[in-house]
């Protein structure tokens, strides 16, 4: 057994034990082998057989090894959350009586769409009975039946229900399919699924929204409702904590409260940030800039608006031309840029290339747009128009190695500035891909051996990688124990073909292909900020901070000198202010700052006039004293440029 109490068996029927074993289901087997106690058998969520997900009551059919895992595996909970989505789609049946969709697990939890063909919308005022249907299944342990039925008995019994015929008749290919039977509901499903209802012991419902069918604006639209359950009540309480203090964080509202930005439905999903918010935007880019100049990176300038023969070069029209804004041009079609790389590649072959000018670093903060559904948008995380670090790299097959261990030091100071550990995963060469399998090989050992120099741990993907090539996955992990994919560092070997792009190679004859990275650090900067803001819960470091020192007279003839200190401070590139409301108490005005997140508050009296200093405290209420005006200045400029995250207890 491991720490996660899974076991990793090989049982091995010979042909003397076949017989006896014939039919065990894979909890019977397990207890049978091992020895142990049905309650922790009882304890396991699914199997995995030879590597496939198995039904514990499916039997064994050969010689296999055998993996019991429990809820805290990633699959075992996905499997929980499918099952908990097949009780949640009975329920809502018996209670909307509507037309089943789809049902899947997501990342955290699961939710069933439902089309309700003239009748009202789906009310949170609902979820209450929803969830009290949900008990009563789980309480009826009702058990998950596999069964494999033909196409055409499906149709017939599915006739009622265009969406499930939908399925059918587009996605199913075999004579045959399997269906799943719990209590009255049966529904499509390749399963697996937990043994039964009642191991869904706490179920909650949280949220509800509209969808189109299969996220096409011109199809049906769906009620979909969200739930999550956990085996235990406790997980299920530590979770509601959990989202109270995401919602508290939520970038939305900081945002809001804090005036960096909002949004408006005259340009949905495009924010408008305002002067504070732009000085985190600017700061951000900024930061990335000073990296770039340090790191042999060019910055460049691409246009915004390209012919759709371009995107047909790419392959983007081809595979991506319905998430693009397109319009017409006089006699042709032309689209909104949604990414870079098509654009730097015009850039690199606009001349000929020798090979002294590799690898040839481009780096681009262009404004990109990307039609993404209105039902999807969500604050910054996701949005229509964005601007990313994008940087794409020209370099030869024997710079791979190299240009990805400078990629990987740039996401670790990056990171490490912002305070963030992270994941990293070496995906590879999926069963389609497209190039030559000797340079796949080559490219995925030099990634590899560019991880394993990095230092950090990492896992492999196998067969995860784009068609194009093999890439670094990244997640960064916040304050509160969530993962956000931000960075991405992604070979490519297929644009430069499509492109044609060249170079003169050593000899001064050859033209040889240049690969390219594709590398982002931030990302999206909106979606960073998004983190960002969450991360911190708007209390931001000094460096990033959009409120950085607040100047507080003491009684309103202390204003001309505050105002003094104050306009130093702006000069001196800080985010500062004064409070000059004459109506408010002192104290009143040092929480007011304090409230707002102002990193410094400096109090300003008759003393600090005379000898030209101020009184510094910290939003955190730590009070440093009576300092000069110029070694205050001094100390925070230092602190500034370090991007220390701590310089409230540095100063």
């Amino acid at each position: 057994m491991t720490n996660r109490m899974s076991a990793i068996l090989h049982c091995s029927l010979l042909s003397q034990d076949q017989e006896a074993l014939k039919g065990v289901d894979v909890v019977g087997l397990f207890v049978c082998l091992c020895v142990c106690s049905q309650a922790l058998a009882d304890s396991c969520v699914i199997a995995r057989v030879n590597g496939e997900l198995w039904d514990l009551d499916r039997p064994l059919e050969t010689d296999c090894s055998l993996e019991l895992l429990r809820f805290d595996h990633e699959d075992a909970q996905a499997v929980y959350w499918h099952s908990s989505a097949h009780v949640l789609g009975e329920a809502m049946e018996q209670f909307y009586g509507g037309c089943l969709c789809y049902g899947p697990p997501i990342e955290n939890g699961f939710y069933y769409d439902m089309f309700l063909d003239g009748q009202k919308g789906v009310s949170s005022t609902e979820f209450g009975d929803l969830e009290n249907i949900c008990r009563s299944i789980m309480k009826d342990k009702q058990p998950f039946e596999r069964l494999e039925i033909s196409k055409d008995t499906l149709l017939e019994m599915f006739k009622y229900n265009k969406f499930k015929c939908r399925i059918l008749n587009e996605k199913v290919s075999t004579p045959t399919t399997t269906v799943y039977r719990c209590g009255p509901l049966i529904d499509l499903c390749r399963g697996p699924h937990v043994r039964h209802t009642g191991k869904i012991k706490a179920l909650k419902i949280y949220k509800n929204s509209s969808t189109y069918w299969e996220g096409r604006s011109d199809m049906e639209t769906l009620q979909r409702i969200y739930g999550i359950s956990f085996p235990d009540s406790k997980m299920l309480k530590e979770w509601e904590r959990f989202q109270e203090e995401a919602k508290n964080r939520d970038h939305r509202k900081i945002g809001k409260d804090q005036e960096l930005f909002f949004f408006h439905d005259l340009s949905p999903g495009s924010c408008f940030f305002l002067p504070r918010g732009a000085y985190i935007y600017n700061t951000l880019t900024e930061f990335i800039r000073e990296e770039y100049s340090r790191r042999g990176f060019q910055e460049v300038a691409s246009p915004n608006i390209y012919n759709s023969k371009l995107w047909e070069t790419s392959g983007h029209w081809q595979h991506y031309s319905e998430n693009m804004f397109s319009f017409p041009v006089e006699q042709d079609v032309f689209a909104l840029k949604p990414m870079n790389c098509p654009g730097h590649c015009l850039m690199f072959g606009h001349r000929p290339r020798s090979w002294r000018e590799l690898p040839l670093r481009l780096a681009d903060f262009g404004v990109l747009h990307r039609n993404e559904l209105s039902g999807t948008l969500t604050g910054l995380t996701r949005v229509r128009r964005f601007q990313q670090d994008d940087a794409h790299i020209f370099c030869t097959m024997d710079q791979i190695e190299s240009e990805m261990k400078g990629c990987l030091d740039f996401l670790h100071c990056v990171y490490d500035v912002f305070g963030f550990s992270f994941q990293l995963h070496l995906s590879t060469r999926p069963e389609k891909f497209l190039g030559d399998i000797a340079m796949w090989n080559q490219a995925e050992k030099q990634l590899e051996n560019s991880l394993n120099e990095f230092g950090e741990p990492w896992k492999l993907n196998p067969g995860d990688g784009a068609f194009y090539g093999p890439k670094i996955d990244i997640k960064i992990k916040d304050a509160i124990g969530r993962y956000h994919q931000c960075a991405t560092i992604q070979l490519d070997f297929q644009l430069p073909i499509r492109f044609n792009l060249t170079y003169v190679g050593r000899d001064g004859e050859d033209k040889d292909r240049p690969v390219i990275i594709h590398r982002a650090i931030l990302g999206s900067v909106e979606r960073m900020i998004a983190i960002l803001t969450e991360n911190y819960a708007g209390k931001w470091p000094l460096w990033l901070s959009p409120r950085q020192v607040m100047l507080v007279p003491v009684n309103p003839s202390l204003e001309d000198y505050a105002t003094q200190v104050c306009k130093r401070f702006v000069e001196a590139g800080f985010m500062a202010d004064a409070d000059l409301d004459s109506s408010c108490l002192l104290n009143k005005k040092i929480r007011n700052a304090q409230l707002a997140q102002y990193n410094f508050i400096l109090v300003v009296g008759e003393k600090e006039r005379a000898a030209n200093s101020v009184n510094v405290r910290t939003r955190d209420n730590k009070v440093h004293g009576e300092l000069s005006v110029e070694e205050v200045m001094e100390r925070l400029t230092l602190l500034r440029l370090s991007r220390c995250r701590s310089a409230e207890e540095d100063f």
